[in-house]
């Protein structure tokens, strides 16, 4: 039997949040704000990873 690994193409804001190490109330913040970029898939919200890995980016240079 072989596992397969399932790469996600998108995020809800709470994956997004643990993956940050942020709570959930400051990422729905940062996507209320386009800090962080999302898009609405009916009633849920979703982060594409090259949004975060954005994101991640963009601070960084902010702190150097």
């Amino acid at each position: 039997m072989t596992t397969t690994a399932i790469n996600r193409k998108w995020h809800s804001p709470a994956e997004v949040a643990e993956m940050l190490g942020y709570g959930l109330s400051k990422t729905k913040m940062l996507i209320a704000t386009g800090e962080i970029r999302s898009l609405k898939d009916g009633k849920y919200r979703r982060i594409l990873p090259e949004w975060v890995d954005e994101y991640v980016r963009r601070r960084a240079e902010e702190a150097a």
